[in-house]
């Protein structure tokens, strides 16, 4: 269960990232609620998911999703440079990320 939490928080992430930049600094609206409500909803599960998972695997596992899924939507969605060195830094990213889910856990 503390790895699903996990992963919808991530998930969440993602959306409040993407609608914080759609906000335009908190000026429209709908995409600032969004934002707060989706904030709101990753840190709760996070904070839930926390309760079975150390906190050095689940925060590092959040923000992975997070920073991974944001780079994703900002280049499908809003075009942003895809370059070498970035498509590098996501990879390292995602091999962090795997080498804390396989390592031994207190």
């Amino acid at each position: 269960m503390a790895w699903i939490a996990l992963l919808v928080a991530g998930l969440l992430e993602i959306v409040w990232a993407l609608s914080m930049k759609q906000s335009e600094g908190f000026t429209r609206l709908v995409p600032s609620v969004v934002t707060l409500v989706a904030l709101a909803g990753s840190m709760g599960l996070l904070a839930i998911a926390m309760r079975a998972l150390p906190l050095g695997t689940a925060y590092p596992i959040w923000v992975g999703i997070g920073a991974i899924g944001t780079f994703a939507l900002g280049v499908i969605m809003l075009g942003e440079v895809v370059s070498l060195p970035r498509i590098g830094a996501v990879i390292l990213i995602v091999t962090g990320v795997v080498l804390l889910k396989l390592s031994p856990q207190a």
